[in-house]
């Protein structure tokens, strides 16, 4: 069974769902006919968009012919799903899947054109990208994103966190956000992570020239060998985010990542270039 996130657990019971439709050679068709209800809805829960109702799972135990005990785990992830984690307590927030996927990820690989990637800024860092991209926004929820950005950085703080690759594009250094000082202080950060056996940066630098890229902000998360969970690909978008989980998805996004760090420096070149970068903004 998944850990403890109510995002994982429902992931979780959407594929183990799915698994035993496609078993019993059913179609999403027949089974939504079966429930009285659209095949979108069948859809959603199977690919874990779309929290599951109790009655629900209990209906398609019943339509599975599934045994006590695998109805008993399912009807508990169905629970487990429905329970309310620490973030769902802020009232402006569309990250809910990817804040409890990376409280299961073993593996965390993320690609930035524009920022330093949420899980390594320091709160003045954050603050200032969160008042760029949103200048309206109010008060409250500038201060609860902030909040919630600080408490994700959590994750890796803990004694099973996951493994942390991350791409970053030159550029981000070079973007000043809330002048030097915030600079310098965030390149340290940068730095000092960077000591860590779990945290890896490679930078694509300027002398790599132009390349290609299939977003300017993405993650791949993986799990464990013994995880029902599928990897998933986070988009950032300015219409919306997206989470991709189909085999040929993923696939086209490790090829990209393969293909950046080809491009990137290896981590004594990148350590070496934020420290210069680092050292510049000291001296302004």
């Amino acid at each position: 069974m998944a850990g403890t996130s109510p995002t994982a657990r429902q992931r979780e019971l959407g594929a183990r769902l799915r698994g035993f439709r496609i078993e019993h050679g059913l179609t999403v068709e027949h089974v939504a006919n079966e429930l009285l209800c659209s095949a979108t809805k069948i859809s959603r829960l199977e690919t874990g968009t779309r929290r599951p109702s109790l009655r629900d799972v209990r209906d398609l135990c019943t339509l599975y012919a599934l045994d006590e005990q695998t109805s008993a785990e399912l009807m508990g992830l169905a629970r487990g799903a429905r329970e309310p984690a620490w973030w769902a307590q802020y009232d402006d927030l569309d990250l809910d899947p990817l804040i409890g996927l990376e409280q299961e990820a073993a593996a965390i690989t993320c690609y930035s054109m524009s920022y330093i990637p949420g899980l390594l800024q320091t709160a003045s860092y954050a603050a200032g990208i969160i008042k760029t991209i949103a200048p309206k926004m109010e008060t409250r929820i500038a201060e609860q994103r902030l909040e919630v950005r600080m408490r994700r950085q959590q994750v890796l703080e803990k004694a099973n966190s996951p493994r942390y690759d991350v791409l970053l594009d030159e550029a981000v250094m070079h973007r000043g956000v809330g002048g030097p000082d915030v600079m310098a202080a965030q390149l340290d950060r940068v730095l000092e992570v960077m000591r860590r056996s779990q945290v890896t940066v490679h930078v694509i630098p300027f002398s790599a020239g132009a390349y290609a890229a299939l977003e300017g902000y993405f993650s791949l998360l993986e799990f464990g060998e013994n995880s029902d969970l599928r990897p998933v690909v986070f988009v950032e978008g300015l219409a919306g985010n997206q989470y991709l989980q189909r085999d040929a998805d993923v696939a086209r996004y490790r090829e990209t990542i393969e293909y950046l760090r080809d491009r990137a420096l290896d981590l004594g070149g990148s350590a070496e270039l934020i420290t210069r970068i680092r050292d510049k903004y000291a001296r302004e």
